[in-house]
Order: C-alpha cells, then structure tokens, then sequence
C-alpha cells in the first residue's frame, strides 16, 4: 500500500522522498499568462482613463475614451513566424467628442479609432515579433513607498533619514541631523525644517504642531529653527524653494503644492505605494469609493465585499505620520529609552515589549506599529512588474505623447467640421509600444535551446533594466543571497559573470501577489488544549480548543497550565517576506506523526534572519517542501543537498544549454518535477479536451470529445528555434487511448512521456584510462557515436530576396551565366533548390542574376551581342549559395512574392527561404 501511495499519478513514477508530497507545483508559467491577461482586462481601461477627458485651452473642445476592443489577430502564430509578422490584434477604441460653445453642450460625436496592433501573447507565455519569439523577463525594483536608514556619524550618534518614494512624481526626503533638527528635501531641492512643511499643508502655528506630536521634547530643536510661524508664509518660503527667481505668491506657492503631492494627475503612489506607506508608519487607510476604514492589505470591503480603491496620493496626516515616526526613531536612540513594558514620560507613546520598540496609536485612524529602520535588499520592500505593468507604463508614455499632439489640434481645427479621427495621430501609441518590444533591456530573444530553457527564461527577476539598478553601480549587498529570498528568488540559479545576483530565478512556489510581492506557501501549525484551560478559575479554552501563541504565552506569565498538541493541518497560506518576519518557521524536515503532530519537543525552525532550535509551540508555520527554495531548473538536480552551491549552480545553467538529441532518454533517477518542467514549458501538446483518440499519426492527433466533437492537434514537425535546434513534435498517445483535458499528448523536442528528457541514461566508469580523461576529458565508446546515442539536428535559415535596383529588377531564375548543369542539377525551372538535395559548401540554393551596369563593349561582345541578342545580356551571378563549412540535406523551401499580396519590405519583389538541416554526431571538443 505504501508502494503505490508514493506513486505519481502524473507520471507513474516512484518517490523515495521521506516527506510526502502536500502541494502540487503552480502553473510555472502563471506569472507571465497573468499578468498579461490583467492589462488587457484592467490595465488599458486605466490607463484611458488616466488621461481621459483631453480639454483644449479654452474648454470649448473635450475628447474622452469610452471603450475599447481588442479584435481577433490577423494570422495565427506559425503564419507570423513564416511571414516575419508581428501576432498582433487591432486595438479600437471608441472616442467621443465635446463641442461647447458658451459652457453648453452643442454637439457630440462619437467614433470607432483604430490604435494600431497590439502584440498579443501565446499560449507559451511569449511574443512572436516580426517572426521571431520574445520573452519579457519580469523586473525585481524597489518598491514606491516609504523607507528609513540610518547613519551613524562620527560621534557614534545615530542619524536617520526618510525617503517617500512614489510611482510617479516628486521624490520627499527627511533627515534627522546629529543636532535632532529634522529637514526636508521637495525633490532634490534645498533643505527645509520639516515644520515648514507641516505649516504649509495647514498646521501653521507652534502651538498646533506641539499638539500634533503631543507636546515632544524631541521636536523643539526643530521648531527653534524654523523662523516661520504661518501657514502663507511657509507656502512662500517652499515656493522660493522649488521656484528661484520666480516671483513667489500664496495662490502660486498652493497650486505649486497642490500640484507636488495632491494631484492624481502629477503625483502617483499606486495601490503598492499607498499599502507600504499605511502599513510602515501605523495608518488605517479611507477608501475613496466607500469611506470605510480598513488595515493596509485589505481589497475587499469585509461587509459588502466590494473592491475597494486605495487614495494614492499623498494627504497632509501622511506627512504628520511620518515626522511622527521620525521622533519615534530618535526616541528610541535618546537615553529615555522606554523601560520593558513602559511608556515614556511626556511626548509620544513609545513602549518597550522584550527589545522590541512600538508605536501606540494616538488616534482612531491608527494602529500600532514596530519602530525599526528598513533593510533595502529585504524582499518586503523590492516587488515585481512583470509584464502587464511594464506594457501598461510603456502605453502610457505613448498616451501622454498622443495627449499633447490631440490638445495642440485643437487650437487649429475648425470647431464645426472637428471630428475625432482628425484629432487623434495614433503614431506616438504605436511607436511607444513597437520600441518597448524591439528595443527594451527587458523584451529578450528567447532562449529557445531546449525546454527548461525556454521555461526559465520566462521565470526569470531581473534587477537591470529602466528604473531598475545598472550593473556597473550595483554593489554587493544588492547581489547577495537575503534571508527574505528563502522560497522567493532561487539562492542557486545566476548567471557567473558580470550579472551575478542581479539576474535571478523564481522558486518553485513562489506567486506574485496584488502588490508584487513575492509570496510563498506555509503549512498552518496550531497548538490544541491538552485539558481544559482555566484562568481565575474561569475555564477560557476547553480540551481540543485552539491555543492562540500570544495567549498561551499571556496565560504562562499569569500562573495558569497550558498543556498543548502541536498539530500540523491541511490549511497552506502564502505569506509575503513581511508577513513571514511575524512568524516562527519550522522546516519540511521536521518529524510528525501519522496524525501530523509535531513529535519532537524542540524543532528547527526559521525566526526572521535567524535558525534557532525552539520550543515545537512557538511554531506558527512549517515549510511545504524542501524544493521550495530552489528554482526548477536547481530542482531537477537529483541528491541537490549534497553538492557544492558552486558546482549545483554551474549545473543548474548548464542544463539550459542541452541540445535535443534525435533519441533522448527521460532520467532514470528523476527528482519529480520533470513532469510539470515539460508540460508548462509549452514545447509538448496538451489536450484542452476530454475524449478518445481516434486518428494518430506523425503530423497529427485528433480527440473526439464526450459530445463526438473532433479536434485536432498539430504536431510542429522539423521547425527552426530561435537558437537553431530542431523542434520536432511526436505523438504520446495511442490510437484508441482515453485522454483527459489537461495530459500531453504530444512529445516535444526534449521529452519523452511528457517527461523533460535533456541528455541520455548511459553506463559510465570511474576510472582512469591512460591519461585520456586527465582532469575534465572523458572517453567515449565508439559505439555511442556509430548509434547515435548523442547525434542532434541543426537547422539553418537563408534568406535570398529579389529587389529592384537602380539598373533593373533582380531575377530569381535557373538561367545563371558561366554556370554548368552539374551546379544546377538540384535547382527547379524557378531556380530554386529542391527540398531532400543534400547540398555541401559553395552549392546554390537559389539561383538569382542582378543587372549590370552597362559598360564599353569590346569587339567580341558586341559580337556576342549581335548573334544571341538579349540571353547575352549585362547580370551578373549574385545566387543565394551554401556557407563555407556548412553542409546539410534542404528540408523546406517558402518562396513569398508580391504578386501573390505577400507583405514584403519596400523594393523587394521576391522573397526565398531555404531550410537546411544538419545531422550532427558527437565528436572532440563538445561538451
């Protein structure tokens, strides 16, 4: 029975794990289907309305989006890669347009725009652009937000300073100096005391701000400082400030203000922003849309579970919090620490709970908080923008632009025949997002070699990028491997070279939550009453009651006996690094029970950056797997705990560099996660239905469905990759085999039974062999290389176009000067090679003459001329031939022309592409 419980019903396969498997893989390709999906159903209607209504400068003109469609793509992905298109779907939008005249509404029309082709995603998670596949790696940047460092200065005083940091917009800075003045910085401008700032939002006199900050002794050095005791004269001396030279005024230096951090418009924290920002410094948020208050976190209203919106620009109490803050830091350092369990005489409620320092509310729209200075590398404060966020920034670059072109039209069109699609130039939209795919750090030809490494490239964290960190500034704090990345970012998987620690790899577990942050799976731990619980005589928890830690721990300290069972159940939750840092952590490894219970009294367990041995009660979660800190490609390594992490990271890329072999093998001894590496990779076929096979062959499946409802698959047969190996897809099924929705029923280049399958099994001694294999050599059997053991394909593309010149059309022909028939002997009446010719160095693939220019003729040609007229003709031989050292047998020729309404460049008549493949045998110098 143990047997076939440890067997996995995905591939048949046997574990000898000692620890049962709770949670299966996610969809390893989540992050990016999502996201994507995400924009198209959220992010373009945002980002409309983000600039919608467009108003001229007199107001008499409004343009506003209303809707938007996205149509069906013109080709299918497999036409777009032999056309060298883009798998696009056209964007329209519907526009209406305002004319007022005198305030009134005169006249509205309404319009379809078309907003040019918008790169639709695969099925695989890629981009096919002008034919060739794109992946968009997802970025790893700081979070907007708020952060607090500090900086010890020579006296080993304690300084600290504040960066709010928005999505867009100005960027605030505080500082605290060693003299206890706090300052602040409006976007990089000079210095002012921080109470200037608190005046010019409304709090304008000293007695109001002593009353803000509960009268703190901490704040008088920066009240002393300030020379300003109202709220205009602030405003001006922030205006002089931010505007030198100007003429400064009130309503000027407000608008300057409002405008700064009040806008939506010019100033944006985003939903992230505005989460870290509450949640650092103890604030409640108020929802815009219902005026309910709620913990930072909360997206549904509790009662009428309506989504709620987040303010996401900055309010005055803000600014008031985090002074607030501030003199909470400075607090903490001065020698009126708070004594354990007390609070500080005078000045804010600072208390001391064992080390650890809290902020207590002062008000209802506050709660309480640690006060602590952030560690920038923590993944709490670093997020992902994949690439749903980084299209929908890149749109709105192209919309502001189609913003200033719309409002410069119409100051000059007439306001009687103005229509809508005399406003709008789609240009800058198109621009914007054609530079993004072909141009951006972040879109990357994908790594298409095998496929892991296809799935890897589209699980891949990068730190480079626009907005993100350069690799010649990054220094090593950044690179190095953070307690926070444990389930997160594969401390394994990066590159050696310049970019290590920059460029990283998601976990196995790991998911990107609402906010970006990273998320990864716990087992729930709960402690049940062994016996009744009774306090003052009063029974407070009844035998098989849950204990909650804080109160076990609350009732020890009071006299009381707390005998507990410490369970591990079924409930798994995601925690974010910071929810984590809350927890005690105990590791998959840990022994239980065959009812989950903890058995051993003290456990290994994970408390923020520290291992400790603990009590099993002090355990809050346990972790879901022991691959769940590794990447997949680091988790496909069998007996991984044994290796060096040098040697298990050089494995864990190399195995991305695998070439499919004609014959591959699926491993012998496997680690589980083979199955699921291959069939989220989108190199194999998946059914989408259920049903029978009832037509296998080479090129095709066809599954009829519960309803007799036929659908056919097509297996890719003998396609270049990106990287020049041969993807070759092969049935998995058999005729008559019952198929589920979701099983592969296709093989692809690099798998077997729908198993990843880079290499093969072969019998290999370790031993020394006459000095053959001295250090890193080794010896092959000639049989391996006589049965093709190791032998792989490589397909090559050339390319041969027909142009017109300055002297005439190019020909595309059989008909080649100075050329004997043993050269055309392959080549078709067009001239163009036959597929199965095996062609070697220097043989023509396509046969193709260019005008000369016209000469002085000598005697004999002009004779030439005279006796064959035209067939004598000025070309000259310019035909498409093989590489040097290039050999191979033609296995596909397309021919694309003008006359039959191909999309051809400009000046090309005729296009031809010949695919060449190469059987390649393993020989010296591979690896």
């Amino acid at each position: 029975m143990s047997i076939l419980r440890n067997i996995d019903p995905d591939n048949g396969r046997l574990s000898f794990g000692k620890i049962p498997k709770i949670l299966d893989l996610p969809y390893l390709i989540e992050l990016q289907r999502a996201s994507y999906e995400n924009f198209l159903k959220e992010g373009i209607r945002e980002t409309f309305a983000d600039i919608s209504p467009i108003e001229d400068f007199t107001g008499n003109l409004v343009l506003e989006f209303l809707d938007y469609q996205l149509d069906p793509p013109t080709y299918t992905t497999e036409e777009c890669r032999d056309r060298d298109a883009t798998y696009a779907r056209p964007l329209k939008v519907r526009v209406r347009l305002i004319t007022k005249e005198g305030g009134d509404i005169k006249e509205v029309k309404e319009q379809d725009i078309f907003m040019g082709d918008f790169p639709c995603m695969t099925e695989r998670g890629t981009f096919v652009i002008n034919g060739a596949e794109r992946v968009i790696v997802s970025q790893l940047v700081r979070s907007p937000g708020i952060y607090f460092t500090q900086n010890i200065e020579l006296n080993q005083k304690r300084t600290f300073a504040c960066t709010v940091i928005p999505n867009r917009g100005a960027w605030l800075e505080f500082v605290a100096s060693a003299d206890d003045i706090i300052s602040v910085s409006i976007d990089k401008a000079r210095k002012v005391p921080a109470t200037v700032l608190l005046r010019a939002v409304g709090f304008g006199t000293d007695e109001e701000l002593r009353e803000l900050f509960n009268h703190d002794p901490i704040l008088e050095p920066t009240l002393e400082k300030d020379a300003f005791s109202s709220t205009e004269e602030a405003l001006i001396e922030i205006y002089r400030k931010q505007r030198p030279g100007d003429p400064p005024s009130v309503d000027s230096a407000q608008q300057l203000l409002q405008n700064l951090f009040f806008s939506p418009k010019r100033y944006n924290l985003a939903l992230v922003g505005r989460y870290k920002l509450s949640r650092k410094l103890g604030q409640m948020i108020t929802c815009q849309n219902t005026g309910v208050l709620v913990k930072p976190g909360i997206l549904e209203d509790p009662d009428t579970g309506a989504t709620i919106n987040y303010n996401q620009t900055l309010i005055r109490e803000d600014l008031v919090a985090v002074v607030r803050y501030m003199l909470a830091l400075m607090r903490r350092e001065q020698n009126e620490r708070p004594p354990q369990g007390g609070v500080t005489e005078g000045g804010l409620p600072v208390t001391n709970d064992r080390g650890i320092f809290w902020l207590e509310p002062s008000a209802e729209t506050q709660y309480r908080t640690t006060v602590r200075v952030d560690d920038i590398d923590h993944l709490g404060n670093r997020r992902i923008r994949a690439v749903g966020e980084l299209l929908m920034n890149q749109f709105r670059v192209g919309l502001l632009r189609l913003e200033r072109v719309v409002r410069e039209r119409m100051t000059v069109q007439d306001l009687e025949t103005v229509t809508p699609q005399a406003l709008i130039n789609i240009r800058p939209v198109v621009a914007a997002i054609k530079e993004f795919f072909g141009s951006s750090q972040l879109s990357q030809f994908m790594d298409q070699t095998n496929s892991l490494a296809e799935l890897t490239h589209k699980r891949r964290l990068s730190a480079l990028g626009p907005g993100g960190l350069s690799r010649e500034r990054a220094g090593f704090e950044v690179r190095d491997v953070h307690y926070s990345h444990y389930g997160r970012v594969c401390p394994i998987e990066t590159p050696e070279g310049p970019n290590i620690g920059l460029i990283g790899s998601l976990a196995s577990y790991a998911r990107v939550n609402h906010f970006g942050f990273m998320e990864t799976p716990y087992r729930r731990v709960i402690c049940r009453a062994n016996h009744d619980v009774k306090h003052e005589g009063n029974v407070v928890y009844k035998k098989g009651d849950i204990v909650p830690r804080r109160k076990r721990h609350a009732l020890i300290l009071e006299g009381a006996t707390v005998s507990v069972t410490v369970q591990v159940t079924d409930q798994i939750d995601y925690l974010s690094a910071d929810e984590e840092d809350e927890h005690t952590i105990c590791q998959a490894n840990t022994r239980l029970n065959e009812k989950f219970q903890v058995t051993e009294e003290r456990v290994v367990a994970r408390a923020k950056h520290e291992t400790q041995i603990v009590a099993r009660e002090d355990v809050d979660y346990m972790d879901i797997s022991p691959q769940q800190i590794v990447s997949i490609a680091t988790a496909l390594i069998p007996f991984l705990e044994h290796d060096d992490a040098n040697r298990a990271l050089m494995g864990a890329n190399m195995q991305r560099q695998a070439v499919p072999l004609i014959k591959p093998d699926a491993p012998l001894v496997g680690t589980g996660v083979e199955y699921r590496a291959a069939k989220d990779s989108g190199a194999l076929v998946v059914s989408a239905h259920t049903g029978e096979a009832v037509s296998v062959n080479a090129n095709e499946v066809k599954i009829k469905d519960e309803n007799g409802v036929v659908h056919t698959y097509t297996m890719l047969k003998f396609k270049r990759s990106n990287a020049g190996t041969c993807i070759n897809q092969r049935p998995a099924v058999k005729l008559g085999d019952w198929v589920k929705a979701g099983d592969v029923i296709g093989d692809g280049q690099s798998s077997v039974n729908g198993e990843l399958a880079l290499g093969r099994n072969v019998l290999v001694a370790f031993m020394p062999f006459q000095g053959y294999n001295y250090e890193d050599a080794i010896l092959l059997s000639e049989e391996m290389v006589t049965d093709d053991i190791f032998t792989s394909i490589h397909i090559e593309e050339y390319e041969c176009e027909a142009r017109d010149t300055k002297l005439g059309a190019e020909e595309i022909t059989r008909d080649i000067p100075n050329v004997g028939e043993e050269a055309l002997k392959d080549l078709d009446e067009r001239g163009i090679v036959r597929i199965g010719a095996e062609v070697r160095t220097e043989d023509i693939l396509v046969g193709k003459v260019t005008p000369k220019g016209e000469t002085e003729l000598t005697a004999e040609e002009r004779l030439l001329r005279a006796i064959f007229g035209e067939k004598a003709r000025d070309v000259r031989d310019t035909s498409l031939k093989v590489p040097h050292g290039e050999k191979g047998k033609v296995i596909d020729v397309k021919v694309f022309s003008r006359e039959t309404t191909d999309e051809l460049s400009p000046g090309v008549n005729q296009l031809v592409r010949v695919y060449v493949a190469q059987k390649r045998k393993i020989m010296q110098g591979d690896k």
